[in-house]
């Protein structure tokens, strides 16, 4: 088997706050570290109530802090949101508190609605389609200071901190293969143009000093338990998140509930149907096939799992079983 990391929202379950949710992230990295993934990954979302990692770097501070080992990383800061300098800061001073363990992972998407993506960057004209060249202009910042160079990132410079390309599209794809950087697909949420993706990003690919070789990680969405019935019931949480989310109604992420796709609509379901295309749910055995086979599928250099599961203890042991299935 390939790396496995841990993609995680820091999920606010129905009932519960972002405090706990923020102990329960902590829980599970220190979890994930032992059981030996790669990375723990946080994602910068805004606006959402069932999503506690909005000030991501914040939330990565805290995750290493409690950890002594694995990765941790942003997948993804927004970086439309922000100034190119603001995050080379704020993850240079990440690098310097926890030394070759910190991986920036960089999106063009706003990680909220329009209005919310409006209050965050203030000024109403900034432009996502200047995302590449706020890419490079970042990296910039993590390069040696050069003799007359006016602007620098302290900390930062000098650092060397490994940037991803994150995407849903053929965007990302090929910018991340035009800069010689790793690429992770959001298979998890948006599979569509998966497929296309990987071989533009391989195809395209020129190495760099941070890459000889092109490097994919894929999402992939895992509801694994002792029993198929039980992890079909958790699944429904997720379930429940996207139907919600796409609905125009996100919510905490709500508890399970039995046979909620017997419930849909023939519309609903077709959004479900697509969405989590990439996943696997159900007992050990199903999942290791399942997984098995999106591997020789998709050629993928690594996993990014994540398990959206409404009790803390049931999503442990989703990520407990899924790591042992590497053996």
């Amino acid at each position: 088997m390939i790396p496995f990391s841990v993609l995680d929202l820091s999920p606010i379950a129905e009932g519960s706050n972002a405090a706990q949710s923020l102990r329960n992230t902590l829980d599970l990295a220190q979890h994930a570290e032992r059981w030996g993934y790669q990375r723990y990954w946080l994602a910068e979302h805004h606006g959402m109530p069932g999503i506690a990692s909005a000030a991501t770097a914040v939330v990565m501070a805290h995750v290493a802090g409690g950890t002594s080992r694995i990765r941790v990383g942003a997948g993804g800061i927004m970086l439309p949101n922000h100034s190119p300098l603001v995050i080379a800061e704020q993850f240079g001073t990440l690098e310097s508190l926890f030394p070759g363990r910190i991986d920036l992972g960089l999106g063009r998407a706003p990680g909220s609605d329009q209005a919310t993506a409006h209050a965050l960057r203030r000024d109403l004209n900034a432009n996502p389609d200047e995302f590449p060249q706020d890419v490079v202009e970042l990296m910039h910042y993590f390069q040696p200071v050069a003799e007359g160079q006016r602007v620098r990132a302290v900390p930062g410079a000098g650092l060397q901190v490994p940037v991803w390309i994150l995407g849903s599209s053929l965007f990302g794809a090929q910018l991340a293969a035009q800069l010689g950087l790793p690429f992770a697909f959001a298979s998890h949420f948006a599979p569509a143009q998966m497929v296309q993706a990987i071989e533009v990003y391989r195809s395209r690919f020129r190495p760099s000093a941070q890459l000889e070789r092109s490097h994919v990680m894929l999402g992939f969405n895992v509801f694994a338990a002792d029993t198929a019935d039980e992890a079909r019931l958790l699944s429904s949480s997720m379930q429940q998140a996207f139907v919600n989310l796409r609905s125009g109604r996100p919510s905490r992420l709500q508890p399970p509930v039995a046979g909620y796709e017997e419930r849909l609509t023939p519309p609903e379901r077709a959004i479900l149907e697509q969405t989590l295309s990439c996943s696997a749910i159900g007992s050990p055995d199903t999942v290791r096939r399942d997984l098995q086979a999106f591997v020789v599928r998709t050629g993928a250099d690594e996993l990014m799992i994540t398990s959206q599961i409404f009790d803390h203890k049931a999503r442990l042991r989703s990520y407990e079983i899924t790591r042992n299935l590497q053996g």
